[in-house]
Formats: structure tokens, sequence, C-alpha cells
């Protein structure tokens, strides 16, 4: 059973850590609500989540506006709810981490399924300055938020399991957790599409990594970007390439690529703010940022209605 929690509790969460805010436009992009993805996001960077590393109470509190999200968006419960714990030492301690994990099902329910995973944890407080990561990776995880909504009143072809997942910054480790308890056999996975860094370029360019090793994907993608509202460039996930240009292992997608499983990573380049306590929400470009999600949005649909039958 679905865990429901009503609309309220995510309306409350809309006003955490927003005073002073700029107002979000109310244009939609291509079906994409930007006043609501830039509030979402202006959450999840706000001060108040302290920079949501693993283990703290500030992923604590961005987990709760998660759940929240999830369930108000009609997002399916794996058992019990979403809540999936692991833990890990690090630096001689125990650390709790906790991905979120849900699905809105397909009409094709027993066939393979797709994998939309973002990590929601960033590198916290240090040295006492807070690193928000708007970007890196608020909006990810908030695209995962838009891309729910959308596919509650859209139906897939294929079961659709999103995962918000925690410790990237640590090392793929939610990744690498979900895919050691997954919610269905790994065997139905047929593909994994990750969120990571989708708010903001100078160029008003996106990349989509995985074609490279995964040829069948290029012709989807090609399709994808001939009609994106910015421009979605294929590559970054070449072993000729130099190592910090190789995306294939950078994010929580080189786990289920070390698992067999195809993936696509969305996400931009780095930008001066990368892993800086500057990474901020007023440091989002709304326009490129609600085209993303809509790019993403529209890459899902395409790929889910292309999956073959895992072999």
């Amino acid at each position: 059973m679905r865990k429901l929690l009503s609309s309220v509790s995510v309306a409350a969460f809309l006003a955490l850590g927003c005073a002073g805010a700029p107002a979000a436009p109310d244009a939609a992009v291509a079906g994409v609500d930007t006043a609501r993805v830039l509030a979402d996001l202006r959450i999840l960077a706000a001060d108040s989540m302290e920079g949501r590393a693993t283990g703290t109470p500030g992923s604590e509190r961005a987990r709760r506006f998660l759940v929240a999200s999830l369930a108000e968006a009609g997002v399916e419960a794996f058992g019990s709810g979403y809540e999936r714990e692991f833990e890990f030492q690090r630096g001689g301690e125990n650390i709790r981490a906790v991905n979120l994990v849900g699905y809105v099902e397909g009409s094709n329910a027993t066939g393979p399924v797709v994998v939309v995973t973002a990590h929601y944890d960033h590198l916290g407080i240090r040295d006492g300055a807070i690193y928000n990561g708007a970007d890196d990776n608020a909006s990810g995880t908030v695209a995962l938020l838009a891309l729910a909504r959308h596919l509650e009143g859209n139906p897939p072809a294929h079961t659709v399991v999103l995962a918000a997942l925690d410790a990237e910054e640590l090392g793929l480790l939610g990744a690498e957790a979900f895919l050691a308890g997954p919610p269905v056999d790994v065997e139905r996975i047929g593909l994994n599409v990750n969120l990571d860094m989708v708010g903001r370029n100078a160029r008003g360019e996106m990349f989509a990594a995985g074609a490279y090793h995964y040829p069948f994907l290029r012709p989807l993608l090609e399709e994808v970007a001939a009609e994106a509202p910015i421009r979605l460039r294929l590559g970054h996930d070449s072993p000729d390439l130099p190592r910090s240009d190789d995306w294939t292992h950078q994010s929580d997608h080189g786990a289920f690529h070390a698992a067999g499983i195809p993936f696509v990573y969305f996400g931009v380049e780095d930008h001066p703010d990368y892993h800086r306590p500057t990474d901020d929400a007023e440091r989002i470009e709304p326009a490129f940022f609600s085209g993303a999600v809509a790019t993403i949005i529209a890459a899902v649909e395409v790929l889910d209605a292309a999956l073959a039958p895992v072999p």
C-alpha cells in the first residue's frame, strides 16, 4: 500500500528556507511547471538543509520533504515505505544512510523496468560554510520529482523505479546499496537513467552520456535532441577521452554500468561553483533548468517506449 501524505505536508515545506528568495516565473516550459521546480529546488538547497551531508540532520530534513513529495506525486512504495537504510564505516564510525525508492507501475508490469536515479546528498558544512549543492544535486533530484508527477498522469509502458540516492558524494555508495538489495530482480533492470547536475550551463547545453557503451541508445537520444528545448549533446563517455572528461564512472550510473546495466546519464559540464559553497539556488538558470527537465521527461518517454525485453 502507498503511504499517503497530505499535500499540506508538501505545502509546509514550500515555505522552508525561502525567505528573501526571488519569485519564480509562472511560465511553463514544454509542460514543466517552472515555478514548482524552482520552489522545490530552493527547498532542497536552502541553508536549513545544511548541505544535505549523509547522516546529518540536514539530510533527514531533506528526506522528509522528498518522502512527502513522492507520496503527493502518487509514487508507490515497495513494502512499508520509501526509506531503505544502509550503513557504512567512515573515519572509524558507522554512518547511517538512506535511499528513497518507489515506483510507478507500467502497463507491462512483468517486463523490464527503468530505474531513474538522482543523488540528494551533498557536502554539508565545511569550515563554517554551507555547501548547498543547488546544481549538485538538488537539480537532478527535483527533476526526478517532476518526472514522478508527469508519470502519474502519463502512465509508462514499463514500470519506472524512482530512486533518490544517498552517499553519492562518498563514492556512489547509495547506488551500490541499491544494487546490493534491489526492490526488483537485477535481471529485470533494462536501463538506468541517472540525473546529476542539470540546472545551469552558460552555453545552454546538457550532455547525455552512455551511447558510446550502448550504441542502441544513440538514435533514441538523437530523436530527443532534435526536439529538445535546450541543446542536448551526446558524449563524455569514451575511454579515449582524458579521465576527467569521461563521465562513465563519475556518478551513480557507474555502479549500474559495472553491473552490466545500460545507462543514460544526463548532466552538465562543471561550472565555477561546482563543489563550492557558492552553488546556491539563485545561480540556477530557470529557463535552462525547465528545458532540461522537459528534455529528461521526453527522453524517459522515448526510452520507455523502446525498451526491449531483458534477455
